[in-house]
């Protein structure tokens, strides 16, 4: 326990300056009076360029696009796997006009870094979409597909740089279920954290780390240029609209989705948190949302309400007997 929390202390000095920023749009949209309809603002718990960050500025633009909510802000607030935004995010006083965008990997890094808040600190509004997991090298790579690196990390399990988001999060987890899968101790794993997909971007390119695991879409536009080379996906099934071949297919039984979704602060009114779900029933019924579906290759998965809060408690306990499985 101990390791963990220095895991999320080592950012604290980021973090504070994060929350201060944080607090200031907070305070001003407070002051002003402001409802969800007029004023919101959406957490990313993740740096610029990753998932979280991408889910976000795509809900802000298609609010305002849609003429759903007048104003959107985007604050990024990155660190331990959403573990620092979260603990921002649920020390404040109850207020409808703020979001945050969570998902697989903040359960994971509640658990990793011992975390003093959680899920269940926040009101949990909709569950959004999910997306898949992809394992990736650069084109520059010894490795030609997945088997090649499978071998090459069997052979030398430490010897393998694995890069991907905070401990805890789907990367990690899916890197672990991998390697229990191949027979590799997952405690055995040179596995190296990064703030977000944009950081594993350039670790990749830099050949910091060998291979990355993130979100497809956070690599699409370099697996379409060239630069990156994709080898197998954690989707249970083929995506047609994705060509890469499944985990399961080339013969490794794992398979993990992340999803996405939306929480509200700790303590808002009932009627605050059905306004907050008519807002994301409006977004993701408009086609703006459905064309940012299409071009991250996300799957529709809403759920509201008590629904969404059922479902988070049921994962958190999935995700925290994956963690003690593997030993992290």
């Amino acid at each position: 326990m101990k390791r963990k929390r220095i895991l999320l202390g080592g950012v604290g000095i980021a973090a504070t300056a994060v929350l201060a920023g944080f607090a200031a749009v907070d305070a001003s949209g407070s002051d002003a009076g402001a409802s969800p309809r007029s004023s919101l603002t959406l957490l990313a718990p993740a740096a610029p360029g990753g998932g979280w960050d991408t889910a976000s500025r795509e809900a802000q633009q298609a609010m305002r696009a849609e003429s759903i909510v007048n104003n959107v802000q985007v604050v990024n607030a990155p660190g331990a796997g959403g573990a620092i935004g979260l603990s921002q995010f649920a020390d404040m006083p109850a207020d409808p006009t703020q979001l945050m965008m969570t998902g697989t990997v903040m359960l994971g890094a509640i658990n990793m870094n011992a975390s003093d808040a959680d899920l269940s600190d926040t009101t949990p509004i909709a569950r959004l979409a999910e997306d898949y997991e992809v394992l990736i090298v650069p084109a520059d790579s010894p490795y030609e597909d997945y088997g090649d690196f499978l071998e090459a990390w069997i052979a030398d399990p430490h010897g393998m740089a694995v890069g991907g988001g905070g401990m805890g999060g789907t990367d990690h987890l899916l890197a672990g279920l991998i390697a229990r899968e191949s027979g590799i101790d997952p405690t055995e794993m040179n596995y190296i954290s990064y703030a977000g997909g944009g950081e594993v971007l350039t670790a990749l390119l830099s050949h910091t780390v060998d291979v990355g695991i993130s979100s497809y879409n956070e690599f699409q536009d370099q697996i379409e240029a060239g630069n990156l080379r994709a080898l197998a996906l954690s989707a249970e099934e083929p995506v047609p609209a994705i060509d890469v071949p499944t985990l399961i297919e080339q013969g490794t039984d794992v398979a993990l989705p992340n999803w996405r979704g939306l929480v509200a602060r700790g303590g808002i009114t009932d009627e605050q948190r059905e306004e907050l779900i008519a807002i994301v029933e409006e977004l993701v019924a408009s086609a703006t949302w459905q064309d940012a579906l299409e071009r991250n290759n996300w799957v529709p998965s809403v759920i509201t309400g008590d629904e969404f809060a059922a479902f988070i408690e049921e994962d958190q306990a999935r995700v925290d007997a994956i963690i003690e499985e593997l030993g992290l």
